[in-house]
């Protein structure tokens, strides 16, 4: 039976799911939801536009779901009750995250964005957008320094914990603004994550063995599990926010529940590894030019 602050706590919940909590949050989700629908526009109108030009390797029909699909993702990360419960839920506010980071950033990226949004913008837009992406533009060597594979790990990685140190945590479940901040930074650095194991336009690096990116994302999933056994095992809140937050639930179980969905985000990184591999596989498997040059000598 839950006791009356558990009652009262629940109550709450609630009450947060159906009603704003203040004006600051009507006008953030506001915002949140206009640059969701205008992306989702720009995508869709410049897609069209390449598509009626014969760029069909750019507009297949899956890249513009996926990216669509991106974009509901983390609405549903930011607009949806996941966003009210994760200020009481510590395994909600990690499901809030690996939508953010372990699904919604990827999908954005294997939509190949910046072709259809530069299409999908005015002419003289197109134009000075596109002339920060020239080769010798310092927004695209910037983007190439942080997308090298040791550098996005590190930027990925050091966000990932710095975040969740108990005082960041801590300010970030207490302030409006410290939270906004945190999810932009979590999914920035998610998107230079996945970018050189997506590769979308432009091409800024060549594509590196597939052993080197397996170990990239080995090496994530290692820090991942870590975190999450590390909190798993806890017989203590380590964030005191949710000690007096959480209906329903002890802190501690919440807190362990947690933890295994992050346990779980670690293991999430197999699917590109899987992917990897059988595209090596396939890549060896296929015969060597040498072999085909002499059977079509031997052939002549």
């Amino acid at each position: 039976m839950w006791d009356g602050d558990h009652l009262d706590a629940a109550a709450d919940v609630r009450g947060a799911l159906t009603v704003p909590g203040s004006l600051s949050d009507i006008v953030v989700k506001s915002c949140v939801l206009a640059v969701l629908l205008v992306l989702a526009g720009v995508y869709t109108r410049g897609w069209r536009a390449l598509r009626r030009r014969g760029h069909g390797t750019i507009t297949c029909e899956w890249r513009l779901l996926v990216y669509l699909a991106g974009l509901g993702l983390i609405g549903l990360a930011l607009l949806s009750p996941i966003d009210e419960l994760a200020d009481a839920w510590f395994s909600a506010h990690m499901i809030q995250h690996l939508l953010l980071t372990m699904v919604a950033a990827p999908l954005l990226l294997l939509g190949n964005p910046l072709p259809p949004c530069l299409w999908g913008v005015p002419p003289r837009a197109r134009h000075a957008l596109g002339h920060a992406l020239t080769r010798h533009a310092r927004f695209r060597r910037l983007l190439a320094a942080l997308t090298r594979l040791p550098v996005a790990w590190l930027i990925y990685v050091g966000v990932f914990w710095v975040w969740h140190l108990p005082l960041l945590y801590g300010a970030a479940l207490e302030h409006n603004a410290v939270h906004i901040l945190e999810h932009l930074t979590f999914f920035a650095s998610s998107l230079i994550f996945w970018w050189p194991i997506v590769r979308p336009a432009p091409r800024l690096h060549p594509r590196l063995h597939p052993g080197f990116e397996i170990l990239y994302l080995l090496a994530a999933t290692a820090q991942n599990t870590a975190l999450g056994a590390f909190l798993s095992l806890q017989e203590r809140v380590v964030y005191h926010h949710y000690a007096r937050a959480t209906p329903g639930i002890d802190a501690v179980s919440d807190q362990a529940l947690a933890g295994g969905i992050m346990w779980i985000n670690g293991h999430m990184y197999l699917l590109p590894i899987l992917l990897l591999l059988w595209r090596f596989a396939k890549e060896t498997d296929g015969p060597s030019p040498r072999v085909s040059r002499t059977a079509g000598t031997a052939g002549t």
